[in-house]
């Protein structure tokens, strides 16, 4: 059973970046199991000075999270053209760890306007040494819509399936 940990860059209560991960682990292949990263409001800001011994329980907890995982699923809204400051604050409290180096992950999408925060958030997880899927993108256009129109467009069959491909595509990429 593949080990797989989600990701949400958002905060919000009706997030559809974390909608689209929670239909995800829904509808995985089987022999995938994801489950999500809850403890991305409670990690303090990242301060080298508090690396090792130091280390805050919250950001410890997310460390061993990305460690034990066969791979890691992104999804993150664009902010201002940028990655949201709660992910990146996320991925530097990595940067000196093991735990990114060589992991698998995959970046998904809400939205299909966030082109840019795309590509600065892969670089940021290729320069850190994760082992970018670069495969077909999984992008379900959520923005905008209702927490009930959300959940309608996950439900559709055709999404199911594209979320099914896509976590398979990347399960076989982390068993390569």
């Amino acid at each position: 059973m593949l080990k797989i940990l989600a990701i949400s860059g958002s905060l919000r209560a009706a997030s559809t970046n974390t909608a689209l991960l929670a239909a995800l682990a829904r509808h995985a292949p089987q022999g995938c199991a994801l489950t999500s990263y809850d403890g991305m409001g409670g990690l303090p800001i990242f301060n080298p000075d508090d690396e090792g011994e130091r280390t805050p329980a919250e950001a410890a907890r997310l460390i061993e999270a990305v460690g034990a995982a066969d791979g890691l699923v992104v999804s993150s809204p664009e902010y201002a053209h940028g990655v949201p400051g709660g992910m990146k604050n996320a991925l530097d409290w990595l940067v000196s760890r093991d735990a990114a180096v060589g992991k698998p992950a995959m970046l998904v999408h809400a939205s299909t306007r966030s082109a840019i925060s795309r590509s600065a958030l892969a670089e940021v997880m290729r320069t850190m040494s994760f082992d970018l899927y670069a495969g077909v993108e999984l992008e379900i256009a959520l923005i905008g819509k209702k927490p009930h129109e959300v959940e309608t467009i996950l439900s559709e069959p055709a999404n199911i399936d594209a979320m099914r491909s896509a976590l398979g595509r990347f399960a076989d990429f982390i068993r390569r």
